[in-house]
């Protein structure tokens, strides 16, 4: 009802709703909320995860390996994966944080 009170009030087709521009930043605005302000959250989340891990933290990779942090150097890691195996990845390549059993 109050779409076509706008129509009728701009004169029809060229009534605030019928102006294309009008649309076009309607769906941008769509656009915006739906997509791009989720993946800024999912970022910070990600960033913060990563910036918070720990030497003894049981991590899972990007490509699915488990392990443990041994030790860590700026932007490497440096995983104990086995006993006397260890492996050197990528900060970023930290899929996510296992929970820790003890945590209430």
């Amino acid at each position: 009802m109050m779409a076509s009170l706008l129509l009728l009030q701009g004169g029809g087709a060229a009534g605030i709703l019928g102006n294309p521009l009008f649309m076009m930043i309607i769906v941008m605005g769509i656009f915006y909320v739906m997509l791009i302000v989720p993946q800024q959250r999912q970022r910070k989340k990600t960033q913060a995860m990563l910036a918070a891990v720990k030497n003894g933290d049981k991590v899972v990779t990007t490509s699915g390996i488990y392990g443990t942090i041994n030790g860590l150097d700026g932007d490497t890691v440096i995983l104990k994966i086995a006993d006397q195996v260890k492996i050197r990845i990528a900060r970023s390549a930290i899929a996510s944080v296992e929970a820790e059993e003890n945590a209430s």
